[in-house]
């Protein structure tokens, strides 16, 4: 293993910030893992940091294929909130990046540049929905995308989304154009650590290597994966603004009508709402935010086949 300097941004008030990456064998660039692009994402984080320690112990075994390079660069922030401290920015929504740019154009940039030029990107990210997700692989639809390719990772779904105007300033999507195949890796949690679905992240990316040859060691067998699309996935929204109490995890599988969650007035104490299955199928997403806005978005379904929502 081998530790290196990505990139540094002096500063007037604290220390320089380094963005650090570890890499380990020589050769072709096989694959870039990319964990925290913003400040709260401590379970993404945490996932490389395993990650690191995973493949360190496999290249000194030998079981790191000759001719192959992989590289994971844990974090590329070192601040406490979710963006920019100083303009509220979002690192993951400037890529490329300008190195003259901004602060966070400046960071994209530098980051981007040394990712350019491999063949597989792999990113752990979050959800801008504050909740959480049966793990699965996530990939926008390009010219560049390979969805079949991502079921190696052994994730139960591949979701595979168009994009979005916004999106093309994603690190996924600029990957894609600079001709790396890239995937985003979704789990449970965000800014605390959910260790059993970051083992199932682990494993996924080992899983994924080892399809690809660069690795040559046992992982867990995975499970055949399903893909989705945006119009697979049916939203449940709030009915009433209020405290959120949530019933359900992802990976739950409901009937029609089964309770999801309740709404309850903050003041008297009662129940405003309940929040019901428009159908059978499993919880897909579920937010967790203790006080939530009508409207809002609380749990996406994938239903059976066969059912409508209402």
């Amino acid at each position: 293993m081998r530790r290196i300097r990505i990139f540094e941004m002096p500063s007037l008030y604290r220390e320089p910030m380094i963005i650090t990456g570890y890499c380990f064998g020589k050769g072709e660039k096989s694959a870039a893992i990319v964990g925290a692009m913003r400040g709260n994402e401590i379970q993404q984080l945490y996932i490389c940091s395993q990650l690191v320690r995973r493949l360190k112990t496999l290249e000194q075994e030998g079981l790191l294929t000759a001719g192959h390079a992989v590289e994971v660069n844990p974090s590329s922030v070192n601040i406490g909130k979710r963006f920019w401290a100083m303009d509220d920015t979002d690192v993951n929504r400037m890529f490329p990046g300008y190195d003259k740019g901004e602060t966070t154009q400046r960071i994209a940039s530098g980051l981007f540049q040394h990712l350019i030029g491999w063949k597989w990107g792999i990113q752990f990210a979050s959800f801008y929905l504050r909740g959480d997700f049966v793990p699965h692989v996530r990939m926008m639809s390009t010219d560049w995308s390979d969805a079949q390719t991502a079921c190696d990772f052994g994730l139960p779904y591949v979701f595979v989304r168009e994009p979005l105007p916004i999106d093309t300033t994603t690190l996924n999507y600029n990957w894609q154009i600079w001709d790396t195949r890239a995937y985003t890796i979704l789990t449970s949690e965000t800014d605390r650590i959910d260790v059993v679905s970051a083992e199932i992240a682990v494993n996924a990316v080992l899983r994924f290597l080892v399809q690809r040859g660069v690795l040559s060691c046992q992982v867990p067998k995975g499970v055949p994966a399903q893909q989705l699309r945006d119009d697979d996935i049916v939203n449940v929204h709030a009915a009433a603004a209020g405290i959120f109490r949530c019933l359900v995890k992802p990976g739950d599988l409901v009937c029609r009508d089964d309770p999801l969650g309740e709404i309850i007035d903050p003041g008297q104490g009662h129940v405003l709402r309940e929040v019901r299955s428009p159908g059978q199928g499993c919880v897909f997403f579920a937010c967790r935010d203790a006080l939530v806005m009508q409207r809002q978005i609380l749990f996406g379904l994938k239903l059976a086949a066969d059912q409508t929502a209402q």
